[in-house]
């Protein structure tokens, strides 16, 4: 209240006699007009020239409660600040502006009679600082942010220096994969050069020293977070060394490059290897589960390994091997993670593993071998593969009596075909070839295979009759 103003006082007790303004207005001359209209309704008092609402003091009162009510403890902060009643919105996937904070019409999202940006309190300062981090993050341009289907993530190191600068942009060289260049793994072996360097100590860090990751989606009203990491720069080097190491398999051809970028390991589960654009045909949620697992080192999300065994099993028909390293690579991941305190998968052949199924993997790409040096052709992966993999027993006894008539073929290379084919029967269980194979067996099966298969392809004493054959 103002008590020295008349103008006000004289409202006030026009209320008090009229509990029910409407009742009045609608038995006035002009209720009609006022109805329909869009214009606010003022006061003005009789003699007076200007209406309630211009008064000094009214403007003065309204001022003062405005600025104390938006007083409130910053979320963000922590300290008393002025409140942002609407947060900037920022440029989101291209043309779009959203905001990360917003309540729409200010009806249904509120509590306890708060209003706008008062549901959410932030600090102007703070809703300034985020709003202009976030416009500098997600520019056009920007090599803080990589973006895969619709989730867009950003990452920053807390910290301007050479350890933080060479950490942004290995992460930048990782993950995103909407570059023009058409080896996205051409830089992945100085990634992991710089990754040991911070988790080494080579280059310097401190304890203080984080990296920042934040995850955003679209929503229908804002922009959604859907992850968000602070992690201490050292242990985020070594989870994606952990990475490397975990993707690491043996690789027999000429031009080495390594299969641990995104890019490179979605391409390898999907139909088509569409992984972007409108006829994308990756599965919704399965990148982001991959990166979620790479930062924060947990196993491998299930629907990436499961994709891979499909892909392998739907392209065994086709001419081309279909266990490529990068699918070798996921399958070896996905199963030391999986199951730590077992026996790991080594990165290249383990004569000492006898899992049956990487023993049946392995005698499979002998005899798969021996057949293609016969007759340059890989008609027995093509027609029993798949079976091999799931129920071995079922397949086994056949095709290892085609690669005996196969290797009386050979000339030089059958002692070491036959004593090889000896040593891994000698190792599966004495009741015989497995019944079935779990999923996880199945992938041991396409490790051996791919493990055995590249021990012949680059030892020397089986190939010397290759161009004999």
């Amino acid at each position: 209240m103002i008590p020295q103003n008349i103008t006000v006082n004289a409202i006030y007790n026009f209320y008090n006699k009229y509990p029910s303004i409407y009742d009045v207005l609608k038995n006035d001359i002009l209720w009609k007009e006022m109805s329909i209209s869009t214009k606010n309704v003022s006061f003005l008092l009789n003699g007076s020239a200007s209406i309630a609402a211009v008064e000094e003091d009214v403007i003065r009162l309204s001022v003062e409660k405005a600025e104390n009510a938006d007083l409130q403890v910053c979320l963000i902060t922590g300290s008393q600040g002025k409140i942002a009643r609407v947060h900037t919105k920022v440029p989101f996937q291209g043309n779009a502006f959203s905001s990360l904070v917003s309540f729409k019409d200010g009806k249904g999202y509120d509590s306890y009679g708060k209003e706008q940006g008062a549901n959410a309190p932030i600090s102007e300062e703070a809703e300034f600082a985020y709003t202009t981090a976030l416009n500098h993050l997600l520019e056009s341009d920007s090599r803080n942010k990589f973006t895969v289907g619709n989730r867009t993530f950003l990452f920053w190191a807390s910290k301007d220096d050479e350890a933080g600068r060479l950490a942004e942009k290995s992460i930048f060289s990782i993950f995103d994969f909407n570059e023009s260049d058409d080896d996205p793994n051409r830089r992945i072996e100085q990634v992991r050069k710089v990754l040991k360097s911070i988790y080494s100590g080579s280059l310097k860090t401190t304890l203080d020293d984080k990296f920042y990751i934040l995850g955003l989606a679209p929503n229908a009203a804002r922009i959604a977070v859907t992850y968000w990491a602070e992690i201490p720069l050292k242990e985020f080097a070594s989870r994606i060394n952990q990475h490397f190491e975990d993707m690491d398999i043996v690789d027999s051809r000429k031009e080495k490059k390594p299969y641990a970028g995104l890019a490179s390991l979605l391409k390898e589960v999907t139909l088509q290897r569409k992984i972007s654009g409108s006829d994308s045909k990756l599965q919704p949620n399965l990148p982001e589960s991959v990166i979620k697992s790479i930062f924060q080192g947990t196993p491998y999300p299930y629907t990436l390994y499961s994709a891979c065994i499909r892909r392998i099993l739907a392209e065994t028909s086709e001419e081309k091997n279909p266990v490529h390293i990068a699918r070798a690579a996921i399958i070896k991941g996905y199963l030391n993670r999986l199951n730590n305190n077992q026996t790991k998968i080594d990165v290249m052949l383990d004569k000492d593993n006898t899992n049956p199924g990487y023993l049946c993997g392995r005698l499979f790409a002998v005899i798969d071998r021996i057949q293609e040096i016969v007759n340059k052709q890989n008609t027995i992966r093509n027609r029993y593969m798949n079976a091999a993999s799931s129920t071995p027993v079922t397949v086994f006894p056949t095709i290892i009596n085609l690669s005996n008539h196969h290797a009386e073929k050979l000339e030089v290379s059958k002692k070491f075909f036959d004593e090889l084919k000896g040593e891994i029967i000698n190792k599966i269980d004495a009741e015989g070839f497995p019944t079935q194979l779990d999923l996880q067996d199945q992938g041991r099966f396409f490790i051996g295979y791919y493990h055995q298969r590249q021990e012949l392809i680059t030892n020397k004493g089986n190939n010397t009759e290759t161009n004999n054959s």
